[in-house]
């Protein structure tokens, strides 16, 4: 079983690494890519932050009841943000187009992790209304 505080590590991690390349990019790379190059790389790190957030929400959740339901939200906003968010940055950095048939892999996954979340919420007998 995955330690309770790891998604809290991961996702504080993420989100200060997503404020740092939304800093780059804003700062450095904004003059001198293309707009659409810009506009990929700003969604790539929006996402990033989305689901930082998400995974500081499942360790929030995770503290207080250790559902695999919960687990596999964290692990799929994780490895969702590695392939989403991940795809992009090196479309951007790389101009490898082809990179985006990973992207919606990591769309579904984030699908996956928000739809995981809200059973979780079904399934939970321990949280008052």
């Amino acid at each position: 079983m995955v330690k309770r505080n790891i998604w809290l590590m991961i996702g504080a991690f993420g989100a200060a690494l997503a404020v740092i390349t939304g800093a780059f990019g804003a700062h450095i790379l904004e003059p001198i890519i293309s707009e659409s190059f810009f506009i990929t790389y700003q969604k790539a790190v929006r996402y990033q932050m989305y689901h930082s957030i998400g995974l500081i929400i499942v360790a929030l959740i995770s503290s207080q009841t250790p559902m695999k339901a919960v687990n596999i939200a964290g692990w799929s906003f994780f490895i969702g943000m590695i392939t989403f968010s991940g795809s992009l940055y090196l479309i951007v950095f790389t101009g490898f187009s082809w990179l985006g048939a990973i992207t919606p892999i990591g769309g579904v996954l984030f699908v996956i992790g928000w739809i995981s979340l809200a059973f979780s919420g079904f399934r939970d007998k321990t949280v008052n209304p």
